[in-house]
């Protein structure tokens, strides 16, 4: 399991990425529709959009039956809505990758992360519910309205919630885990140390890679910060990793599909 994270967060980034990725490939084709004439773009458009919609097609039928249980975690049941909403984001996410989420290897692999998802989500929910941690009224609201943000208006938001497959009351749901999530994570799983050593090799790495481009990278001390709290992050997540394989040898989990 390379990364965890709560599947409502999964789904929304994917959909301002997705949209953000839009905008830019828009952007990109407004200039080069200059240079072709207009029966070309309209066949180009034709087609891409038969493409979009046999993928689509193809996506849509890797998910499973909302109502079925595709995973027991210590007699907690995880259904098919819940693998849905992750499973929509990793294929967004291969999508931005430039792979393809419908070839045999790839659909397979998808699959392989979701559930290794879910079962590492649950497993660390019930230790965040075990060990006391909560989301108050009050910053299940603010997340909300942070959230709903990052889209330009209700109907966009509202959009990105049917393609999740959630509602408010699951929404608000979905926040307040994403919250004690957070919580747990953050109290009970610390980033190790980063030594001053261990910044130079990154930095030093980073650097001759953009000399290699031809560019000239900053300097060391200006973006020390930065590299730092990126190797806290990964020393977190190496843990984390380690921690939720851990929680599974003591756990009764029973994978359905």
């Amino acid at each position: 399991m390379k990364k965890l994270m709560y599947p409502f967060l999964l789904v929304l980034l994917s959909a301002v990425l997705a949209a953000c990725g839009a905008d830019d490939e828009g952007k990109s084709a407004g200039k080069e529709e200059k240079a072709k004439t207009a029966e070309t773009d309209q066949q180009d458009q034709q087609d891409q959009q038969k493409q979009m919609e046999e993928m689509q097609k193809k996506m849509e039928e890797q998910k499973l039956e909302e109502n079925k249980t595709i995973a027991i975690v210590n007699d907690q049941e995880i259904l098919g809505r819940e693998y849905n909403s992750v499973l929509t984001s990793s294929q967004m996410m291969f999508q931005q990758m430039g792979q393809d989420p419908t070839t045999e290897e790839a659909a397979e692999k998808i699959k392989k992360q979701t559930l290794d998802s879910l079962v590492g989500q649950t497993l660390l929910l019930q230790e965040a519910d075990k060990k006391g941690y909560k989301a108050s009224d009050e910053e299940v609201k603010k997340q909300l309205e942070e959230t709903k943000g990052q889209f330009k208006d209700d109907k966009e938001f509202e959009t990105a919630m049917q393609q999740a497959g959630l509602n408010m009351d699951s929404l608000e749901d979905e926040i307040a885990n994403n919250i004690k999530y957070t919580k747990y994570i953050n109290s009970e799983i610390k980033p190790g140390e980063v030594t001053d050593a261990e910044i130079k090799k990154f930095y030093d790495e980073y650097a001759s890679q953009g000399g290699a481009e031809g560019q000239e990278p900053p300097k060391l001390e200006e973006v020390k910060p930065q590299i730092k709290q990126q190797l806290e992050q990964q020393k977190q997540q190496e843990k984390l990793v380690k921690h939720v394989e851990e929680l599974k040898k003591n756990a009764k989990i029973d994978i359905k599909v």
